[in-house]
């Protein structure tokens, strides 16, 4: 299997991951970040639940429109079978209300569609990332698993051969037939209330995610079917009960096969979550960024001398120590697999940028939200303002030494420049003149250091030859036109030296593409007026999403396969930004409520 052989079901609480050969290889609950019952994602003995024909077929898959139920066509010799795929909302809830509360439960439900089709179900889960092997008990219409602190209760409609190792089902299903199967979740050492049938609960997502889907319709722009599912993905890819984002629905899928860059993503970083809230609002949902910076002030709590956290668990953890799991294979043998990210610990001023940058979007709204947020806000211009000149990690969080990075210190100045323009907003009129002064402070040293003569370009870090893909964000944030001269010779240096088949890579070294630069070079190009050229390297990047529209973290140049977590929120927010400002540049309606 490759990552693109991936589909994304969520319920905003926890996610899965389907296969084109219908095996859910992926499943955390009840959270982004808990073990997986489901883990065949990163290792073949770490749990799956398949259902698909016994002989051979061709797939055809799509998402019900304006949703993320997923349907899978299995064409065989025999017949057709469709296989509907969604990971439960809770009966009820609509527009801005879906994945408060779920019932953390799996529905697949099976249409013959022509002739007859023979049929195979193997469940096999696995808990604890795969060292918990569940005990089986046959229960009323169908079997509970249970081990460690997990228990499950799958619903069936089939008669099932229970075994040590899964469960197993053989069936005909043929045209004008429907089978429904419910796997329904709970701690083992607690009670719940048992969720609606099965039919009740799939019906009640699909009406459940067009609801939202009918709130978010006011972009007309360029490509309005990515950037919708962009914003369901999106959507999907939030923590609705807290409001944190993750950045990616997976751990440890890697950025080169049988490589150790293997990182946990299902995390709530600043950075991702504050340029989210930029797509979101292109993408006409204006409601979410209130929610966001709520949790941020929660999260983050009051802040002492350690400096600003630059990311947390999807209900403000903290601590997210890194750990390996060496029991585990890895996808396709790539390991280590690792749960937690020490980036936790990493210094990232560049989040004070992108927070700020966030809230400046906001307004007149910005008024709404808590005086403790108003106050996190100030502290974050506060430190922009005492930290700018300190070395970093940088915002692709190196590991070997920190240095001066540009980006970093473009996002403090935009961090300061923000908060000037919004400080009476903030409560904060009497700080504005400082910030403004330390805002031109960051930025003539930018000027006067950023540039390299020898390379012809701003280079990733002062006083370094070495050229990044961050700098493409200093005209995205206005800190310099696309059209000035040492500008347009950074994007062109960018595009000569970093960019393979439409793919940016971040530094010279690396082997793949990383899929949100290649949209930041989309953005520089059409605001530097080339909108031939940033058309058409915006078309080539659809190649690199999947059948269903969804992107990985990064591809791979020479054959366009998917790489790193998957899917990535960075790279559906570069293609609905890019989206964005092709609609403006080119004059097309690109706004919805927010995005004007």
């Amino acid at each position: 299997m490759k990552i693109s052989d991936y589909a994304f079901l969520s319920d905003c609480q926890s996610a899965a991951l389907v296969g084109r050969d219908g095996s859910i290889d992926w499943y955390c609950v009840p959270r982004f970040d808990s073990p997986p019952v489901f883990g065949r994602l990163l290792d073949p003995g770490a749990g799956h639940w398949r259902i698909a024909p016994t002989g051979s077929y061709r797939v055809e898959r799509s998402y019900l429109e304006d949703t993320l139920v997923l349907e899978t066509v299995f064409a065989t010799g025999s017949g057709t079978v469709a296989l509907r795929d969604a990971l439960a909302l809770a009966p009820g809830a609509r527009g801005h209300g879906i994945g408060m509360e779920v019932p953390h439960a799996i529905v697949r439900r099976l249409e013959g569609t022509g002739g007859e089709v023979e049929m195979a179900m193997e469940f096999r889960p696995r808990f604890e990332y795969g060292l918990t092997h569940p005990r089986y008990v046959p229960v009323a219409g169908g079997v509970a698993a249970a081990g460690g602190p997990v228990a499950l209760e799958l619903a069936a409609p089939v008669p099932l051969d229970i075994s040590r190792e899964s469960v197993g089902a053989r069936f005909t299903i043929r045209r004008g037939e429907t089978l429904t199967f419910r796997l329904h979740y709970r701690p083992a050492f607690g009670t719940t209330s048992p969720p609606p049938d099965a039919e009740t609960l799939l019906a009640e997502t699909v009406a459940a995610w067009r609801s939202w889907s009918a709130q978010h319709q006011g972009y007309a722009g360029t490509s309005p079917g990515p950037v919708s599912l962009g914003a369901r993905v999106l959507q999907g890819l939030t923590f609705q009960p807290s409001g944190a984002v993750v950045a990616a629905a997976t751990t440890s899928l890697p950025e080169v096969i049988g490589g150790d860059a293997n990182w946990d993503y299902r995390y709530s970083w600043l950075r991702d979550a504050s340029m989210m809230m930029q797509a979101l609002w292109v993408a006409a949902c204006p409601n979410e960024p209130e929610r966001f910076f709520e949790w941020i002030s929660k999260a983050g709590g009051h802040l002492d001398d350690g400096g600003v956290q630059i990311m947390y668990g999807v209900e403000g953890e903290r601590d997210l120590t890194e750990r390996t799991l060496d029991h585990l294979e890895g996808f396709r043998g790539s390991r280590p697999v690792r749960v937690g990210n020490d980036a936790w610990k990493q210094r990232q001023p560049d989040v004070l940028g992108e927070v700020l940058d966030a809230a400046h979007r906001l307004g007149d709204r910005l008024e709404r939200v808590s005086p403790a947020t108003r106050e996190l806000l100030v502290s974050f211009a506060d430190r922009a303002a005492a930290n700018w000149r300190h070395p970093d990690a940088g915002m692709w969080e190196a590991r070997d030494r920190e240095r001066h990075y540009l980006s970093s210190k473009v996002m403090c100045w935009v961090a300061l420049d923000r908060a000037a323009k919004l400080a009476k907003r903030l409560g904060a009129a009497e700080r504005r003149r400082r910030w403004q002064r330390a805002a031109d402070e960051v930025r003539a040293a930018i000027l006067r250091e950023g540039w390299n003569q020898e390379v012809g370009a701003f280079t990733g870090a002062i006083g370094s030859p070495n050229l990044d893909a961050s700098v493409l964000l200093m005209p995205l944030v206005g800190f310099l036109p696309a059209g000035d001269a040492r500008m347009r010779a950074t994007i062109d240096v960018i595009d000569r030296e970093l960019c393979r088949q439409g793919l940016v890579r971040r530094w010279q070294e690396e082997p793949s593409g990383f899929i949100i630069c290649s949209y930041w070079l989309v953005e520089c190009l059409a605001l530097a007026g080339e909108l031939e050229r940033a058309s058409a390297r915006f078309e080539q990047l659809e190649r690199y999403a999947n059948d269903l529209g969804l992107m990985a973290e990064e591809a791979d140049p020479a054959g366009g396969e998917a790489l790193g977590n998957f899917p990535q929120a960075f790279s559906h927010v570069g293609l609905i930004n890019a989206a964005w400002c092709l609609s403006r540049a080119t004059g097309k309606n690109g706004s919805g409520e927010g995005g004007g």
